[in-house]
């Protein structure tokens, strides 16, 4: 078991089944030393999308809203990455995540709700887990999700 999946079983998280490719691309990548993860959606254990995971945010809505979703996202990018790596403890350093959220007009707390997957990135992964970040709103995201984030690791040989 990585040190990772000990992490994730101490804050009592499971990785969830990672989800196959919807459309024409691929869930990661591996290239050299870098696995670029495509962005991942807040589906639950289940492999499902929650009602409170969907929808647009607005002025108004709790951040602790779109933290979770975020949260979700990271924990399904944790799982593509053991899928294309088999073993997290191949991560050398995570180097970026992008967060994209569903907005309705302004949202001020988008920076705050990506700390939701940034945080849970830091909590398993620790100083190599930080990493630099974009966060920005977009006008839908497919499946009417709230957020969605993507990846990418440096990778141990």
């Amino acid at each position: 078991m990585s040190s990772v999946e000990k992490s994730l079983k101490a804050l009592g998280l499971t990785l969830p089944v990672p989800t196959a490719a919807v459309a024409n691309y691929v869930p990661a990548a591996l290239v050299s030393n870098l696995l670029i993860v495509s962005g991942q959606l807040p589906f639950g254990a289940d492999g499902k999308l929650a009602d409170a995971q969907k929808g647009k945010l607005r002025e108004g809505v709790d951040v602790a809203v779109p933290a979770e979703a975020a949260k979700l996202c990271a924990l399904n990018l944790i799982a593509q990455a053991k899928a294309a790596l088999g073993d997290l403890d191949r991560v050398a350093r995570v180097l970026r995540l992008g967060g994209f959220f569903a907005v309705d007009g302004t949202y001020p707390g988008m920076a705050l709700a990506m700390n939701g997957a940034s945080d849970l990135i830091v909590a398993l992964f620790g100083d190599k887990g930080r990493h630099a970040r974009t966060t920005i709103g977009v006008a839908y995201l497919p499946m009417n999700a709230m957020a969605e984030v993507e990846a990418i690791f440096e990778i141990r040989a």
